[in-house]
């Protein structure tokens, strides 16, 4: 294990979020077998005391989690230089078998973790809690997930071995030599991707833009936002990269949140998973709008959602293009 701030405070991170959410998700499970809001029994009045607790606690948990995501790939960014090979985080993160998969669960947890926010949010605007089983259920099949990517977590920063000698970026993501996901991705046409990137966007904006004036299509928003998020994944590390590098041949998407290129990727990250985190919670409270405790609640909610994911998605197409627009790269 390499002791370094940053990798103790990711793990660190990582425990409390862990030991936060199995204990959430045990007396979660208490209160969805047992809850009966018509019930004036002793145990309904614990369980209710109980759920303020859990709530709260989750609420600044998932939020720790989110955050971790970032922490994670800033880590891995710091730490690159102690391993030989490496040029950014994508070297740091092959140093062993655990970086990358961390990586995946980190991205799958935050999006779980965003909408049990959103759902949560959703439920404490009710006088009845009516969301409070789904939400628990929820939080059920999000904790496993959790402790996976502790799990990964730890096995990656104990495993760091400052003596292996990893890959650079220019491997892993290299257009030429089609190994592994990277690379295939890299090797997609440019120009192509781009336009598909642009025309996922537009569907996305046209759609969510109904969605907020007319109440009507947020499956369709929801759905089109979520495919917009993993296009714009793979056009980042196609096309984009190469107009913010300016190199035909450099594809990462770790190397943009450098200092060189004025951390922009962290600014395209956080835009980007706010919009796809605020476009597939349209689809996880449309089913609610009926609830009589919640009909006066939800459809502002949802308005203030697809209103975030749009602004989001905007101003992510709108840097892009703006790199773009002055980038000395012609493709």
């Amino acid at each position: 294990m390499i002791m370094h701030p940053a990798v103790i405070a990711n793990i660190i991170a990582a425990l409390t979020v862990s030991l936060m959410v199995v204990y959430s998700a045990y007396y979660g499970m208490q209160i969805y077998r047992h809850w009966n809001i018509e019930s004036g029994s002793e145990l309904q009045l614990t369980l209710e005391r109980r759920t303020y607790l859990v709530s709260t606690l989750l609420s600044y948990t998932f939020g720790l989690q989110l955050i971790s995501l970032f922490l994670y790939v800033f880590t891995a960014d710091t730490l690159y230089p102690l391993f030989v090979g490496a040029m950014c985080a994508a070297g740091a993160l092959s140093v062993n078998a655990f970086g990358y998969p961390t990586l995946i669960l980190k991205v799958g947890n935050f999006l779980l973790a965003g909408l049990w926010l959103i759902l949560n949010h959703a439920d404490n605007q009710a006088y009845d809690y009516p969301l409070i089983r789904k939400k628990y259920l929820l939080l059920a099949v999000i904790a496993p997930f959790i402790v996976a990517e502790t799990i990964l977590e730890l096995a990656y920063f104990l495993k760091l071995d400052a003596n292996v000698i990893t890959s650079c970026c220019g491997s892993l993501f290299s257009s030429e030599r089609v190994e592994g996901l990277g690379s295939e991705i890299a090797a997609l046409p440019a120009l192509p991707t781009l336009w598909a990137f642009y025309i996922s966007i537009a569907a996305a904006l046209l759609s969510g833009i109904y969605f907020y004036l007319r109440g009507k299509g947020g499956y369709v928003y929801s759905a089109l936002a979520v495919v917009a998020f993993f296009v714009s994944i793979v056009a980042i590390i196609s096309c984009i990269s190469l107009y913010i590098y300016e190199l035909p041949t450099h594809h990462c998407p770790f190397c943009i949140i450098m200092e060189e290129y004025n951390y922009i990727g962290y600014l395209l990250y956080i835009l980007l998973f706010s919009a796809v985190v605020a476009g597939a919670g349209v689809a996880v409270l449309v089913p609610f709008r009926g609830i009589a405790s919640l009909r006066s609640a939800i459809p502002s909610l949802l308005r203030r959602l697809a209103l975030t994911s749009i602004v989001s998605y905007t101003a992510f197409a709108s840097v892009v293009t703006y790199r773009i627009a002055i980038s000395n790269l012609i493709m």
